[in-house]
């Protein structure tokens, strides 16, 4: 097999990135008020989803959205005061853009690092580095 035929070859079996990039999908939030609280129930899907720790999501909705959390023992996110779904729905998008996606390949295959004090975004699967939250 020449490298012409090689090529070919890689070229049909490497998945689209499209494709790869379909594969990441953030549940919508279920979230419904308990007096002064908006309880966010599907927190720990969400997690699962992002690969990433309820700690660093739950400090980011803090400051997005202005308020104090909690995660109770049943592994949802009581957040003080009251959210509309959708204001959440979005703060939990940018944060899916600013810290799980890579903004290179587009893929979610990707790791917080911290290095001198700063967070990164370590892509596993191409590589790249960038500084999160961007």
């Amino acid at each position: 097999m020449d490298y012409d035929e090689q090529l070919d070859r890689a070229i049909e079996e490497t998945p689209d990135i499209e494709e790869a990039a379909s594969r990441f999908d953030l549940p919508d939030p279920d979230v419904r008020q308990e007096g002064n609280v908006t309880v966010y129930e599907n927190f720990q899907a969400t997690l699962d989803s992002l690969d990433r720790s309820g700690e660093h999501v739950m400090k980011y909705l803090q400051n997005e959205l202005g308020t104090s959390a909690n995660i109770d023992e049943r592994g949802r996110l009581r957040l003080t005061g009251e959210f509309r779904r959708d204001r959440v729905q979005e703060a939990m998008e940018e944060y899916a853009e600013g810290y799980v996606i890579c903004s290179e390949c587009g893929l979610p295959d990707t790791r917080i690092e911290k290095e001198n004090g700063a967070e990164l975004i370590r892509c596993e699967a191409c590589g790249a580095r960038s500084a999160a939250g961007n």
